[in-house]
């Protein structure tokens, strides 16, 4: 374990020097480490971005984001769509900024089923799997910096496993922000496309099959303005360029593991949650996009009135929006929410 130059070794293998970047006049550190899942030769990839010169660490300014059942974590939350990420727009503001790739996903490390036919294995990384990949990461985040707790922040299916981290793990959450969270209780969202029938250990998605599954909720009119010129390309550019074994196919595809859906599938058919609101002692923010068919906005709704512990709760609507609203025109709205609910006061 070792870094290129400077840092010294610590619990996880750092991959490279920590280089400057600039985001809204304020210059900024990112840095990127492989921290051991505790699973022989499983990895996650967790990548950090701060302001330079940061030297003290609070658990309010310190956030770990987490992705959901299809996409990895750094090319949706760190990818610099018309110059700025969301990684950026939070370290800009003076926070410490993390966020990691479950197993399986962009650069952590894929298990070895994922080189065998997929219907010759169950679906693979399911929830509980994904939460001790999180524990670690997390784990790892709070002794590198020293704080006791984290703000935790999930993305769809990520939302689900940062709600049952902090249900089982109150004490080491500071703040939660649920990103178009699935509320299985309040009804059926629309299939993601290719998962209908039996499900294998993965599936293959193809850029063109991410693209209809994006924009299917959206108003006819309205869609031609929702992604800006480019982003779509960028996008995809990079998170397919994760998986090259996926790349060697022809049309190119990304390999996704099944165990996100499988347990959505398992709760949707029992009508059960995975997880209880009433756990749940942080304050709390659930946001949703009204143009969300994979999380309606009734999901977070029905969700809203069971946070009877939470501290300080939130739920908010934004329009013209959809699932993947963090890579859209208008995301902006979507970090100054998130922003104002991080930069409140700390309840009475």
């Amino acid at each position: 374990m070792h870094r290129r130059a400077l840092i010294a070794t610590s619990l996880a293998a750092p991959l490279l020097l920590a280089r400057p970047a600039a985001a809204q006049g304020v210059d900024l550190v990112t840095e990127e480490y492989m921290v051991p899942s505790g699973d022989p030769g499983i990895e996650i990839f967790v990548r950090n971005k701060r302001p330079q010169g940061m030297t003290s660490h609070s658990p309010a300014r310190t956030v770990l984001f987490v992705h959901g059942a299809t996409f990895p974590a750094h090319t949706t939350f760190d990818l610099p769509l018309g110059g700025l990420s969301w990684m950026d727009y939070m370290a800009a503001r003076g926070f410490d900024v993390w966020c990691m790739d479950i197993r399986g996903y962009g650069r952590s490390t894929r298990p070895q089923e994922m080189s065998q036919p997929p219907e010759a294995n169950p679906p693979l990384v399911r929830g509980d799997t994904a939460l001790a990949d999180i524990a670690a990461a997390a784990g790892f985040v709070r002794q590198h910096r020293n704080i006791p707790r984290l703000v935790m922040m999930g993305w769809s299916w990520g939302s689900t496993l940062m709600a049952r981290f902090a249900a089982d793990s109150p004490n080491l959450v500071d703040r939660l922000v649920l990103v178009a969270p699935p509320w299985t209780p309040a009804g059926v969202a629309a299939p993601v496309a290719g998962t209908e029938g039996p499900l294998g250990a993965y599936r293959l998605v193809t850029q063109a099959e991410a693209r209809r599954q994006w924009i299917a909720g959206v108003p006819e009119p309205r869609r031609a303005a929702l992604i800006p010129p480019g982003w779509f390309e960028h996008w995809a550019g990079v998170t397919w360029a994760t998986d090259p074994e996926g790349l060697r196919r022809n049309p190119q595809v990304l390999r996704v593991p099944n165990g996100g859906l499988h347990d959505l599938r398992e709760n949707e058919q029992a009508g059960r949650a995975s997880w209880d609101p009433a756990k749940l002692r942080a304050p709390t923010l659930l946001v949703v996009a009204e143009w969300d068919r994979e999380t309606p906005p009734a999901m977070a709704a029905a969700i809203f009135p069971l946070l009877v512990n939470s501290s300080g709760k939130r739920l908010v609507v934004l329009g013209e929006g959809t699932h993947t609203m963090p890579l859209e025109r208008n995301r902006g709205v979507l970090f100054a929410t998130v922003q104002a609910f991080l930069e409140e006061a700390p309840p009475a």
